[in-house]
């Protein structure tokens, strides 16, 4: 939900979008509201959780759709590992997600905008980053996720590029988790919301996606 969120709002504002998912047709349907091909926009369907994954797609981009000046990587998930004692290889299922994708894309994309002395990078990150909410690997995953964001800006700042997170609390997104836990654990949800949410309420998509896309624009240049 917040992906296409974004999608739909740097479309608007006149990117041309490489939509990437694992699901076609989720892909497609998204081309379908931002204007598709004609539009120049493309989707590529791959999963980023499997190893070599960055560099394949990363090559596609290259050869169809071509120099990635804006990225925006809207990754991450509990993948349902709760227990902070889980074997290693959870944990490491938990980091390529949440941190080990993300690090991976932007050591391909980065030269780029080096060259070109001007990219913006979007890290959708999680509240968990800075507060105990959530299993302990995300929770982990996700600070990680922050620490490396502000150190990795710190490096790329003088070169005109932006490297940003932006952290969504409680967000409601069509066929999620909150979505779910409304409609099955409606009490649940009340008592979430009047000790977790400042605002009492869910955000919505449009309000991240809107923060997402000043990150990504000329505004921004005084960001680091």
């Amino acid at each position: 939900g917040i992906g296409a969120a974004i999608s739909k709002a740097l479309a608007s504002a006149g990117v041309r979008v490489a939509v990437v998912a694992r699901n076609s047709s989720d892909i497609d349907s998204l081309l379908g509201e931002i204007g598709g091909t004609d539009a120049g926009h493309y989707g590529c369907q791959i999963d980023l959780q499997i190893e070599g994954s960055g560099d394949a797609l990363f090559a596609i981009l290259e050869k169809e759709f071509g120099p990635v000046d804006i990225a925006v990587q809207n990754m991450g998930g509990t993948l349902e590992v709760k227990d902070p004692l889980c074997a290693i290889e959870d944990w490491r299922r938990v980091l390529r997600l949440n941190l080990e994708v993300a690090v991976e894309l932007n050591r391909l994309l980065v030269p780029h905008m080096r060259k070109k002395k001007w990219g913006r990078i979007v890290h959708i990150s999680s509240i968990a980053g800075l507060e105990n909410i959530g299993p302990v690997t995300y929770c982990a995953a996700k600070a990680a996720l922050c620490a490396y964001t502000r150190s990795l800006g710190r490096v790329l700042a003088r070169e005109g590029i932006v490297v940003s997170a932006v952290l969504p609390g409680v967000v409601l997104t069509e066929g999620g988790y909150w979505e779910s836990e409304t409609q099955n654990n409606p009490e649940y949800v009340d008592k979430y919301l009047s000790n977790m949410s400042p605002l009492r309420r869910f955000g919505t998509v449009d309000e991240i996606a809107h923060v997402a896309a000043f990150l990504c624009s000329e505004l921004a240049s005084f960001m680091q």
